[in-house]
């Protein structure tokens, strides 16, 4: 009996995907609830797992677009998996190939028969390497079943490309006007990234964004940290970071600045009660911002737990839609790559980001007296379609007053 593999559900308003890799070949065993395959859509990629014990059978490639509860694949429940190919003998009885004798000492290594490749016999990684190369798919031979072009053969065509003729072949041809190098590869945009590119342009184009700068004195931060750290990582198996601190004030500063942490839709105003904290992770699909719900009930240890687990997820391609959903407030730290100063961009249809910066020792005014202290400037951008500047700019302070005084944070005065 054969089951269907279809295309679940991700999510809401999402309706289509990438199949991005099989994670089984076509003809393997797979077990039920083992992933076969990673979808990509605008918001992540995630793995989708076999619906019942089988041989997987392939009917979509990687790479194609399909639509939510598309059929991709299905599994023959009890099916053997694909065997080597066996020939009749001449009574009719069926056995299995001989292999090859082994070649005599000192003969040369057997050639593999080969043929040149065209499209329709690229496997799908071997076509992705071929897109990204600007490689002529004519010009590889495949070594696979039936003159199949596998990843291998790309790669051992991509070595060897540079050599050059041999020396007899050159003498007896006259050189010819190389042809001209491509100064450009084209790769298709995956499906993530089309969906941050549009988010970007939809919040500069919708939402009257401005920026408010302020610095902050991370000397108390940093002393708590060094004090506490060792204990903190034993305690609770995590290391005390900085992003902690930064929820903690940001908290503080929307239960004080409600607006901040609001809304528009439509002609309304949204305030929201909670306090869902995005944390933008850096991944190699792009930047993506999974959501600390309800962070205000988090305890350091429980931000920075959570945090570490989104973002490894994040990286891993392993992260769930509902993780990247629901935040009220954003924080960026563009720091860890050494920025000094930006302005970030909202993210919709949230009304206020918050931006953090590399730490540098400058010296400033304490008391009358020039001292050198570890400074970050930080940014707020901000939708003054309904956040004031005064409001942008009192919010800022708030978060400066409780990182310069973490006390504030454990007391929450």
């Amino acid at each position: 009996m054969a089951v269907d593999i279809k295309v679940p559900s991700v999510g809401e308003s999402i309706s289509q995907g990438t199949l991005a890799r099989w994670l089984k070949p076509d003809g393997a065993q797979v077990r039920m609830d083992e992933p076969v395959f990673e979808l990509e859509t605008e918001k992540a990629t995630t793995e989708i797992a076999a619906p019942a014990t089988g041989v997987l059978h392939v009917t979509v490639p990687e790479g194609q677009t399909v639509d939510i509860g598309a059929t991709v694949g299905r599994i023959e429940e009890g099916g053997a998996p694909a065997k080597s190919p066996t020939k009749s003998n001449e009574a009719g009885a069926t056995k299995v190939a001989a292999p090859p004798a082994p070649p005599p000492a000192h003969a040369p290594a057997p050639t593999v028969a080969s043929q040149p490749a065209t499209d329709s016999v690229l496997s799908p990684a071997a076509r992705r390497l071929v897109q990204e190369n600007g490689v002529d798919a004519g010009r590889v031979h495949g070594t696979g079943r039936g003159g199949r072009v596998t990843k291998e053969d790309v790669l051992q065509y991509l070595e060897q490309k540079p050599a050059a003729e041999p020396a007899s072949a050159a003498a007896a041809v006259p050189a010819a006007t190389p042809a001209p190098q491509s100064k450009e590869r084209r790769q298709r945009m995956s499906a993530i990234r089309a969906r941050i590119a549009e988010r970007l342009v939809q919040a500069k184009n919708t939402a009257a964004i401005l920026t408010t700068f302020n610095e902050a004195d991370l000397s108390g931060v940093m002393a708590l940290r060094a004090k506490y750290k060792d204990t903190f990582q034993k305690k609770h198996g995590v290391s005390l970071g900085f992003m902690s601190f930064f929820v903690k004030a940001s908290i503080e500063a929307l239960k004080a600045f409600p607006v901040v942490n609001a809304s528009i839709e439509g002609a309304d105003i949204v305030y929201h009660d909670t306090y869902d904290i995005g944390v933008a992770v850096s991944t190699e699909k792009g930047l993506m911002v999974p959501i600390l719900h309800d962070a205000d009930q988090l305890s350091f240890a429980a931000i920075e737990q959570r945090i570490a687990e989104l973002a490894q997820k994040a990286r891993d391609g392993k992260i769930a839609v509902q993780d990247l959903q629901g935040g009220t407030f954003t924080i960026t730290n563009g720091g860890i790559f050494g920025s000094m100063l930006s302005t970030p961009i909202l993210n919709p249809p949230q009304s206020a980001i918050l931006g953090m910066h590399a730490i540098q020792k400058r010296p400033i005014a304490v008391n009358d007296q020039v001292v050198i202290r570890p400074m970050m400037y930080l940014a707020l951008s901000y939708d003054h379609r309904l956040i004031d500047g005064r409001e942008a700019v009192q919010f800022l302070v708030r978060v400066k007053e409780c990182l310069e005084s973490p006390e504030r944070l454990l007391l929450e005065v």
